[in-house]
């Protein structure tokens, strides 16, 4: 049973890889549509982009800490 789950985070830590780094290539083609958009400022579109970069890197963290921390089963 630990094996499944061991298995289990190691998929999820790839997945939450893949979302941080498609995060990070969807910001540049996204950002000048949000910056348009009436409702924000462009002098606020830095603290967008930030936003959606922090939320790029804590995913890529998050996932690489989840296969780091669940490779080392597998690999001998």
């Amino acid at each position: 049973m630990k094996n499944q789950k061991q298995i289990t985070d190691l998929i999820w830590g790839v997945l939450l890889t893949i979302a941080g780094i498609g995060v990070f290539i969807r910001v540049s083609y996204v950002m000048p549509q949000i910056v348009k958009t009436s409702s924000f400022a462009s002098d606020s579109s830095w603290f967008i982009r930030f936003s959606f970069y922090l939320i790029g890197i804590i995913l890529i963290g998050g996932g690489i800490k989840k296969i780091f921390l669940n490779a080392k089963y597998f690999v001998k």
